[in-house]
């Protein structure tokens, strides 16, 4: 991943904006510490649709969540019962 500081990623934006979309992710700095990190869309999506919160982050939430704690209806598969011959 190439780094870049602040003041050449916003005074070279279109090639800062290429390099990620050609070689991938790219960190920006700040007075030499990490800021910041521009990702592709597509990565970006992956990671979100991906990113669920764990069961203590759940259970300290201030809101309830039940949508993650409950399967979807109909989402279970249920074993056949065959007769006993």
């Amino acid at each position: 991943m190439k780094t870049w500081p602040v003041q050449d990623a916003k005074a070279r934006f279109s090639e800062f904006l290429e390099a990620c979309l050609v070689e991938g992710p790219q960190m920006v700095t700040k007075r030499g510490t990490e800021a910041a990190v521009l990702v592709p869309a597509a990565e970006w999506r992956r990671l979100h649709a991906t990113a669920k919160p764990s069961l203590k982050e759940l259970l300290l939430s201030a809101e309830a969540r039940t949508e993650f704690l409950v399967p979807q209806r109909g989402a279970a598969r249920r074993r056949r019962i065959t007769p006993i011959r």
